[in-house]
């Protein structure tokens, strides 16, 4: 983590554990994880490593077992449900695998989604849908649906979603795992720049090295404890 750089995300003593009949199912163990501002960080460890259910934690969407979750100083993990739910609307966006657009509406009406949960008028929606259109550069395709769409554009379709709140973290959960080499290194282009051009907080779920490379730093999990670190 750079030292010039403030402190984002503190994850300190967090447990996750789940019940499966008459046992307990240890998924996280003792993570202490700081995040600074403006990082890129890629979580990688094998399948059941805990990798999916930390960044669940980190969004809101899922409670951990003991521990705590601090992100821009509001303790998450002690949040009731309604102010969590208002909480992540306003500072989580998250980028999925299969990148999750309704066939029916066209880019951008897809883009402002998360917008509709807002106060805003509808010309302050159409403004913000535009800029994350242009930042992803898609703006020549906004009036398209996604079968429309390569899988790539469909991708950057859903980090346009992800950042036209302006969220203070985004949450990438294997965002080229669906993608050829090219579409992914398009992506992984797009993420780069949104952390340094733009000041974006990344974490990334990732089981390709090529992917991980790209980021600022990368943390191993395995058996639902951090290893080791690897800066870029």
């Amino acid at each position: 983590m750079s030292p010039s750089r403030g402190t984002l995300v503190r994850v300190a003593g967090v447990e996750k554990s789940y019940r499966r009949g008459s046992e307990t199912v240890h998924v996280l163990e003792g993570i202490e994880l700081a995040i600074a501002e403006g990082e890129f960080l890629a979580l990688m460890g094998p399948s059941g490593s805990g990798k999916s259910t930390l960044l669940n934690l980190l969004g809101g969407l899922d409670r951990p077992t003991r521990g705590d979750i601090v992100i821009g100083g509001v303790r998450v993990d002690q949040l009731p449900d309604r102010p969590l739910a208002a909480w992540r609307a306003r500072h989580i966006g998250l980028i999925f695998q299969f990148y999750n657009l309704l066939p029916v509406l066209t880019a951008e009406r897809n883009v402002e989604l998360p917008l509709l949960l807002t106060r805003l008028s509808r010309g302050e929606r159409k403004r913000r849908v535009a800029l994350a259109l242009r930042i992803v550069g898609l703006v020549q395709r906004s009036r398209h649906f996604p079968r429309q769409l390569s899988g790539g554009e469909q991708q950057r379709v859903g980090i346009a979603r992800a950042i036209v709140t302006d969220p203070t973290l985004l949450l990438c959960d294997e965002p080229t795992g669906d993608l050829d080499r090219r579409a992914g290194d398009e992506v992984l282009d797009l993420l780069q720049s949104l952390s340094r051009n733009h000041g974006k907080t990344i974490v990334m779920v990732t089981h390709d090295p090529h992917a991980s490379a790209r980021a600022t730093r990368t943390v191993f999990l395995y058996k639902g404890q951090i290893v080791s670190e690897m800066p870029a």
